[in-house]
C-alpha cells in the first residue's frame, strides 16, 4: 500500500502565509505526480496546484502568482507554499499522489486532509 501524510495546515491572518508538506511513502516504484486539492460544487475536489517528477506544475487560476508547488523526489514529498491567503481559500487540502506501486500497478493515493484557515 502507498500512504500519503499531510502536514502544516492552520489557522492564519488575511494576508499570511503557510506551507504544506505531503510525504508518500510505502509501496512506491516511482511517483509520476503529486497535487493538492480542496473540495469543489457537486462534491468533488478541484486541483488547487499540481506538478510531476520533471517538475511541470499547473495551478487553479485562483491561486496563480499567490502558491507555489514544489517536490523533493528523493523524499517523495510535494509542498505548497501558501501566500497572501485570503479567507475563500478556507478548505481542507487534500494531498494527491500519481503513483507507480512495486507491484507495477499505476493508481491514485490521497491522503487525509489537512484543514487550512484564513480569518481575522
Amino acid at each position: 500500500q502507498v500512504q500519503l501524510v499531510e502536514s502544516g495546515g492552520g489557522l492564519v491572518q488575511p494576508g499570511g502565509s503557510l506551507r504544506l508538506s505531503c510525504a508518500a511513502s510505502g509501496s512506491i516504484s516511482n511517483i509520476n505526480a503529486m497535487g493538492w486539492y480542496r473540495p469543489a460544487p457537486g462534491n468533488q475536489r478541484a486541483l488547487v496546484a499540481g506538478i510531476t517528477s520533471g517538475g511541470s506544475t499547473k495551478y487553479a487560476d485562483s491561486v496563480k502568482g499567490r502558491f507555489t508547488i514544489s517536490i523533493d523526489n528523493a523524499k517523495n514529498t510535494v509542498y505548497l507554499q501558501m501566500n497572501s491567503l485570503k479567507p475563500e481559500d478556507t478548505a481542507v487540502y487534500y494531498c494527491n499522489a500519481d503513483v507507480r506501486t512495486t507491484w507495477g500497478r499505476r493508481d491514485d493515493f490521497w491522503g487525509q486532509g489537512t484543514q487550512v484557515t484564513v480569518s481575522s
